[in-house]
């Protein structure tokens, strides 16, 4: 993969890299004996594992003049790699973490094994680190093939990629050694917070760059999700963690905002990454991969803009509603509300969209475990979304909140939506990246589906219930005025649905194995694929261009 960059781009990186190095050098020696000097060995490891072996083909001869003719697709094949590896390392630490709820007495006498550690670390590791991954590698390949354009550049998409990666090591080793904003899906201090900001803006630019290229008129819009989730995601991200160090050479800082601000600017921020981290983003993969997969247009194109303009206006101002019942004004929680309500709309409207594009494919879902895996996601995205927007009115929120029907939804999200569709996008680019005829086993990818789907199910099912049961309990009262249950009572009573969450969970990790084990031996043993053009043309016809689009 190195020799496929030029000269250029290999001096440019070698550049990068020993700047990195020289800034890691810097945090171990003024942090010695803290996390931020670890972390400052971390990077200067990260920058001289990269060094080295682009060091080493500095003098190789340059790629063809050829190569540029072609998608380049080197980024995507890491990205994926990583994405799963990743996806094992955040589902065992959700696993671990689950398992300790269910039976305390596994607790490893430990700090960096507490529940507060290992929790950041299990969020941002699947969010993050297997999310967001796949987010970027998917974009690249989505980016190419409907613009019809290479990349803008070769390094800039590794500076990302990889970049990235630094970014999810220092926040989940952070949490690990008790650094943390205790800012919930913002836990990362100022440094690492810094860095991802630069990575971000080399991001938004690269995909600007690209489509600037396009060799198609029109922007198909799979691209406009992408971009509302990479632009979006930058201004909260900044927002949300503005910070003041406590020194330059330590972890600590003080955040500006204070009080009820800080509340209202954190749910501003935690919302609004589901909703284009989360969401938009995986729209994004949605609107190309199951149209290519099914070999169907989209059932309206114009609903998927008008969907678009939806949930972009209406997600924005729904973040209020995580702050129900505290000081923050009383009409700003209205608002949070009522918008959240508003959201069903553009929600329902994107996965009825998505399911009424299979018209016409129903065979190809029954038989296409790869397609099932879409299908599925599309419709936990519409039943998380209604759930969602339930969960927002503030009577129903008196009884739900703190309690596990939040872990439900979050959760028949993240599990339902966004890793269904992750698996069902894998199967179906592998194949096509690494020019395979097919996934090495169709009966390991369905007995990935139903575990995955199995485990999800009974997950969820756990923690709707645990959580009516918790918000029930704390709301009885006695005759006499008094509370009916102790705390205790309610934990204890938690217990048999903790051992079932442990139980789905463990399900859903085995399909995660499993599917990992399929991918490998795909990319090792499958049989090659006849080779077609694969490179950027000029011309399509209007259903590849608005409906399937092509290769």
């Amino acid at each position: 993969m190195i020799n496929n960059l030029t000269v250029a781009e290999r001096q440019w990186a070698l550049v990068v890299l020993l700047v990195g190095g020289l800034i890691g050098l810097t945090m171990a020696a003024v942090g010695a004996g803290e996390p931020f000097g670890a972390h400052g060995f971390l990077v200067l490891f990260f920058c001289a594992a990269l060094f080295f072996p682009v060091l080493s083909r500095l003098d190789e001869p340059e790629p063809s003049p050829h190569a540029g003719r072609s998608y380049y697709d080197d980024p995507i094949k890491v990205g994926i790699i990583l994405a799963m590896v990743w996806a094992v390392i955040g589902m065992f630490f959700g696993l671990w973490v689950a398992y300790l709820l269910a039976w305390p007495d596994l607790t490893i006498d430990t700090p960096w094994a507490s529940f507060g550690r290992l929790r950041p670390a299990h969020t941002t590791g699947v969010i993050f680190g297997f999310g967001g991954t796949a987010l970027i590698a998917t974009s690249f390949h989505v980016m190419q093939r409907t613009s019809r354009a290479r990349l803008a550049g070769q390094f800039s998409p590794w500076f990302v990629l990889l970049g990235y990666q630094l970014f999810v090591l220092i926040a989940v080793s952070g949490y690990l050694m008790g650094v943390t904003q205790s800012k919930e899906y913002a836990e990362a201090e100022w440094y690492a917070d810094l860095w991802l900001v630069v990575v971000w803006i080399t991001y938004f630019v690269l995909y600007l760059r690209t489509l600037a290229r396009r060799n198609e008129p029109h922007i198909y819009v799979a691209n406009w999700y992408y971009m509302a989730f990479i632009l979006i995601v930058a201004i909260l991200h900044i927002f949300n963690n503005l910070a003041l160090p406590v020194s330059w050479a330590g972890s600590r800082s003080y955040i500006v905002w204070s009080g009820v601000q800080d509340a209202m600017m954190q749910w501003w921020y935690g919302h609004n990454a589901v909703a284009f981290f989360l969401t938009a983003g995986f729209l994004g993969m949605l609107y190309y991969y199951l149209p290519k997969r099914a070999e169907r247009p989209i059932y309206s194109y114009r609903l998927s803009i008008l969907s678009f303009w939806g949930i972009v206006f209406f997600y924005v101002w729904a973040g209020s509603h995580h702050l129900h019942y505290t000081a923050l004004p009383h009409w700003v929680q209205t608002l949070g509300m009522t918008f959240s309500v508003m959201l069903l709309v553009p929600s329902w409207a994107t996965a009825a969209n998505a399911l009424m594009t299979l018209n016409g494919a129903w065979h190809k879902v029954r038989d296409d475990a790869t397609l099932r895996f879409m299908m599925v996601a599309a419709i936990f995205y519409g039943l998380t979304t209604f759930e969602g927007s339930f969960l927002a009115i503030r009577g129903v929120n008196a009884l739900s909140h703190y309690t596990d029907w939040t872990v439900a939804h979050v959760h028949a999200g993240a599990l339902g939506w966004n890793a269904l569709l992750i698996f069902g996008v894998v199967y179906a680019a592998v194949p096509v990246i690494w020019r395979r005829e097919r996934m090495w086993s169709n009966r390991l990818i369905e007995w990935h589906f139903w575990l995955a789907v199995l485990g999800t199910v009974v997950y969820v099912l756990a923690m709707w219930n645990s959580g009516i049961l918790q918000g029930l309990m704390w709301r009885s009262y006695t005759d006499a005025g008094t509370l009916q249950y102790p705390f205790i009572a309610s934990v204890l009573a938690m217990n048999p649905y903790y051992v079932a969450r442990a139980v789905g969970g463990t399900m859903f990790f085995v399909g995660t194995l499993i599917g990992i084990y399929n991918l490998w031996m795909t990319i090792r043993q499958a049989p090659a694929a006849d080779m077609v053009a694969d490179h950027p043309v000029s011309v399509c016809d209007e259903a590849g261009e608005r409906g399937v689009p092509a290769e």
